[in-house]
């Protein structure tokens, strides 16, 4: 397989997720939070139908998950007095971006500092015929590392064809050949952040 880079179209994924991030920085307030007494109210300003929001632990166990169904302010009342006390976060996953805010429960009392909150970007993969192209905002550095395997038509077992790691780059750009793919099939696995991203080819 022969890794190759294409500078146009690579151009343009940059530009198309630095206007997502040009965005997101343009947004007055992403989120409000209203806390009393043990009841959390969350309210998302620029909400988009689709999107996942969920509860986590530190350990990235998720204790309550549903999917945004609106486009624009989204509110909703927790009750977080079945947590024991701890630190957690509420997540909300876009298409190309993940917000984590995180707090710390007392006695079912959240206390949030938006001085720890972070933004985590996706990795963007695109496959136009037989070039996969993957590009990612890095803003804190996060390390990327990809894992392309390769499976013949009428066999189980996948071969290692690509494996690439990446480092302190802000931002990262690669374009693959998946070679041979009308005779078989690809996965694409992107691991960033502690996170895992795979797309099946």
């Amino acid at each position: 397989m022969n890794n190759i880079l294409t500078k146009t179209r690579k151009g343009f994924l940059m530009v198309t997720l630095f206007a997502t991030l040009l965005s997101f920085a343009n947004e007055t307030s992403f989120y409000n939070v209203n806390v009393e007494a043990n009841k959390t109210t969350l309210t998302l300003n620029y909400a988009k139908a689709g999107s996942a929001l969920s509860i986590k632990d530190v350990a990235g166990s998720v204790l309550y998950s549903e999917t945004i169904a609106t486009t624009g302010s989204y509110k909703r009342e927790f009750d977080l007095t079945f947590l024991p006390n701890g630190n957690y976060l509420f997540e909300v996953e876009k298409d190309l971006e993940i917000k984590e805010i995180p707090f710390t429960l007392t006695e079912g009392v959240a206390n949030f500092n938006k001085n720890e909150e972070k933004l985590v970007y996706k990795p963007f993969v695109r496959v136009s015929n037989d070039i996969v192209y993957i590009s990612k905002l890095a803003i804190d550095g996060e390390d990327l590392k990809v894992e392309i395997f390769y499976t013949e038509k009428n066999r189980s077992n996948s071969e290692l064809v690509i494996s690439e790691q990446f480092s302190n780059e802000n931002s990262i750009q690669k374009a693959y050949k998946l070679e041979g793919l009308n005779n078989g099939s690809y996965e694409i696995v992107l691991h960033s952040a502690n996170r895992t991203y795979i797309k099946n080819i």
